[in-house]
């Protein structure tokens, strides 16, 4: 279905600020400023990203309308991540979006974060249409700050199926990163380093949680007891053994992660399964899904690479769905932190 609809999408909830335009569905341009000043912290500071944010978000948005070749006044609606996120870095998309509206009487569209992520599967590039789930279907959210296995009916009908009850599948990986003195942020080194280790070197701890619902909690106390023993009797041992601790981590995350995403499949009978957020570019949890879908004759969707960390063309669909259902945003709307105060 074709609308010929404008949208201008504006993401800033933590530390990267990002602007996109999509025609209807179909990503016309992808602008992404990210954030380096975090690194030597071993994490997003959020008065730092907030002042980045400002001093990004202009030519990030004027490039991605130049880049679409869109000029201010074809655009329809503003689509901007009201939250969850960092209070600061959303206040600036946020103030941004809404001073756009006035100036240039567009109106303004609110976007959950977390179903952009979802959402996601639904861009369509300029040169080819990417496969869609149909609905209903299983999304497995992984992000730094949540995890989350969601039934989507259609894209205003979502229901968190299973949720972590503590630490996200995201921080336990950062958190056990930084005891191991990697770089931030951790994940993707941990994914990159887990290629040249053995996975059956160490074993660590798996919760027993009910129902649908996650714990890393445990695993993460598990790995650091274990480097606290070896590192008592070797000071080397962390260097020495690297590959194969990042290995077998990640395979227990994987793990975790997999096991009741396969029992929410066989609750709901629901074969089309699709992966969110930032760690659905963890190769090997891509790697695992596909497997899994070969095995149990699920319909699978991994976001390309450049839709899995946050950005703009995600918050734009999400954005678009809600325009033609005519959600609009008033000027009163107020940036939100936590997922629990934006349901």
């Amino acid at each position: 279905m074709e609308n010929n609809i404008i949208i201008l999408g504006i993401e800033s909830s933590c530390d990267d600020t990002s602007a996109a335009v999509l025609k209807d569905t179909v990503l016309l341009s992808s602008v992404i400023a990210s954030q380096a000043v975090h690194e030597k912290y071993g994490g997003v500071i959020p008065e730092l990203a907030s002042r980045a944010h400002q001093q990004n978000i202009v030519p990030v948005v004027d490039t991605a309308l130049k880049e679409a070749g869109i000029s201010i006044d074809k655009v329809d609606a503003i689509a901007f991540t009201r939250g969850p996120g960092l209070l600061g870095s959303l206040m600036v998309g946020t103030s941004f979006a809404k001073g756009l509206s006035i100036a240039n009487n567009i109106p303004m569209v609110e976007v959950n974060h977390l179903h952009g992520h979802i959402l996601s599967h639904f861009v369509d590039l300029p040169d080819r249409e990417l496969p869609h789930p149909n609905y209903p279907f299983l999304c497995l959210l992984v992000s730094g700050g949540h995890t989350q296995i969601v039934k989507v009916d259609a894209p205003d009908k979502m229901e968190i199926v299973g949720t972590t009850i503590d630490d996200a599948a995201g921080e336990a990986l950062d958190k056990c990163a930084k005891v191991m003195d990697l770089p931030y942020p951790g994940g993707p080194i941990i994914d990159r380093l887990a290629k040249e280790g053995d996975k059956d070197v160490f074993k660590f701890a798996k919760p027993r949680v009910e129902e649908l619902n996650y714990s890393f909690s445990g695993l993460k106390t598990s790995f650091l007891y274990t480097l606290r023993d070896a590192v008592a009797e070797n000071p080397d041992f962390i260097e020495q053994n690297k590959a194969d601790l990042c290995a077998s981590l990640l395979h227990t995350v994987v793990d975790i992660l997999v096991d009741k995403l396969i029992k929410a499949s066989k609750q709901f009978g629901i074969k089309d399964i699709a992966l969110g957020g930032g760690v659905s570019a963890n190769s090997a949890l891509r790697a695992r899904i596909e497997a899994e879908g070969a095995k149990r004759h699920w319909r699978t969707f991994l976001p390309e690479l450049k839709f899995t960390t946050d950005n703009a063309a995600m918050i734009a669909v999400a954005g678009y769905y809600r325009y033609l259902r005519g959600e609009l945003s008033t000027l009163d709307a107020a940036p939100i932190a936590r997922y629990e105060e934006m349901i």
